[in-house]
C-alpha cells in the first residue's frame, strides 16, 4: 500500500502589495536569552541504595524461595503465586517430593534460556500434576503496580509487582510478569495447558519479551544466576546438550522454609513499591555520572536493576549440601 504525502507551503503576503522592502517594520531586536537552568543532578544507583533506608529492604519469604543446589553453588529463587497460584503450588509438591533431586540442566541456548528437568520424562511425580492450565495473565485488579512512566513496546504499561517486573492492560484488565533477564518460566509443549513445572527455565539472554502472555511466568532468580548464564551452550539444536556428560546435575532442590535457619541464604530484596525505588529508576532512565555524556532519559522495564544484599546481621553464608551420588543411566534429551 503506497501513501502520498502531502506538503502544505504556507505564504505570508503583505498587506501592501507595491510596498518598497525599507517600508518593512524593523525586526525586534534579540532579547538575551533566559536562564536555563542546569537538569537536576541525578544520584548515582550507589547512593540512592546508600542512602536506603531499613524498612526500603524486605527479606526473602522462606515460603516462597526455592534453592536449586548445584555443584557450584545455589541458585536462589523468588517465587511469585500473585501470578501463577497454581504453578506454583504444584512445584512446591514436585520438590517436597524431591522429585527435582538427580535430575540436571539439559539445555543452554545461547542468548535465550536455561532449562531443567527430566530428560525423558519417566520419573514419578508423586502427588505432583503433569499438567496443568496456563496461568498467562490474571487480573489486574487488587495489585500494588509501580509503573514506569516510559512507553513499551510489548504492552501499554510496564513496572514492577511486590519485586517481579510486571505489565498490565487498562483496556483488558489484566497483567503479568514479563521475560527479563533471570526470570523463571514454565516449559510447554504447542497445547497451553501442556505445561505443570517439572521442566523449568530460566532467561539467560537478552529479555524474550515476544514470549509474554504465551507461557507461564512464575518467579526469578534473585542470587546466583552466574551459576546459569555461564554454563557451556548445548550444540544440538535448541542449545540441548548432546551427551548426557555435557549436562549439569542437580543435588538437590529445596523450599528455604523447610530448611534449617543455619542451611538457609539469608538475603533482603529492595522493595519496589518505595520511593527509594522510584529514585533507582530515575538514576537509571538519567545517568549523568562522570562517564555518560548523553542521558537517555528513557529505560525499559528488564534494565532497571532489582537489588539484593545480605542482611547486616548475617554472619556467614551457608554452603551447600556435600554432593551424593545419582544413580542411574542418564537419558537422552527430548526433542
Amino acid at each position: 500500500m503506497s501513501h502520498t504525502r502531502t506538503t502544505t507551503i504556507v505564504l505570508a503576503i503583505g498587506l501592501g502589495a507595491c510596498a518598497s522592502p525599507s517600508a518593512l517594520p524593523e525586526p525586534p531586536a534579540p532579547s538575551a536569552p533566559p536562564d536555563v537552568a542546569a537538569p537536576a543532578p541525578t544520584r548515582t544507583t550507589a547512593e540512592v541504595l546508600a542512602a536506603a533506608q531499613a524498612s526500603d529492604w524486605q527479606p526473602l519469604d522462606p515460603t516462597r524461595t526455592l534453592y536449586m543446589d548445584l555443584p557450584k553453588g545455589r541458585v536462589v529463587i523468588a517465587l511469585a503465586p500473585e501470578f501463577a497460584p497454581q504453578h506454583v503450588e504444584n512445584i512446591r509438591t514436585l520438590v517436597r517430593g524431591t522429585y527435582f533431586d538427580g535430575l540436571s540442566i539439559m539445555r543452554s541456548q545461547d542468548n535465550f534460556v536455561v532449562q531443567w528437568g527430566d530428560p525423558d520424562g519417566k520419573k514419578p511425580l508423586g502427588a505432583a500434576k503433569k499438567t496443568l492450565a496456563g496461568e498467562f495473565t490474571r487480573p489486574a485488579e487488587g495489585l500494588s503496580f509501580t509503573a514506569l512512566p516510559d512507553r513499551d513496546t510489548y504492552a501499554p504499561e510496564t513496572g514492577w509487582v511486590a519485586g517481579f517486573p510486571a505489565a498490565r492492560d487498562p483496556a483488558t484488565g489484566t497483567a503479568w510478569l514479563v521475560h527479563c533477564y533471570g526470570v523463571l518460566g514454565v516449559g510447554r509443549d504447542n497445547a497451553a495447558d501442556s505445561g505443570g513445572g517439572t521442566e523449568l527455565y530460566v532467561v539467560s539472554g537478552h529479555a524474550p519479551r515476544q514470549l509474554d502472555r504465551n507461557i507461564t511466568v512464575l518467579g526469578r532468580v534473585v542470587q546466583g544466576m552466574e551459576l546459569l548464564s555461564t554454563l557451556p551452550r548445548g550444540t544440538a539444536p535448541l542449545g540441548f546438550y548432546e551427551k548426557p556428560g555435557q549436562r549439569t546435575a542437580i543435588r538437590r532442590v529445596r523450599i528455604a522454609a523447610d530448611l534449617t535457619e543455619a542451611e538457609r541464604t539469608p538475603l533482603e530484596l529492595l522493595r519496589t513499591d518505595t520511593a527509594t525505588f522510584t529514585d533507582l529508576i530515575e538514576s537509571r532512565r538519567n545517568r549523568r555520572d562522570e562517564w555518560y555524556k548523553v542521558p537517555a532519559g528513557h529505560i525499559d522495564v528488564c534494565n532497571v536493576p532489582l537489588p539484593t544484599r545480605k542482611p547486616e546481621s548475617a554472619d556467614a553464608t551457608p554452603k551447600p549440601p556435600a554432593p551424593k551420588p545419582v544413580g542411574g543411566k542418564p537419558a537422552k534429551p527430548k526433542s
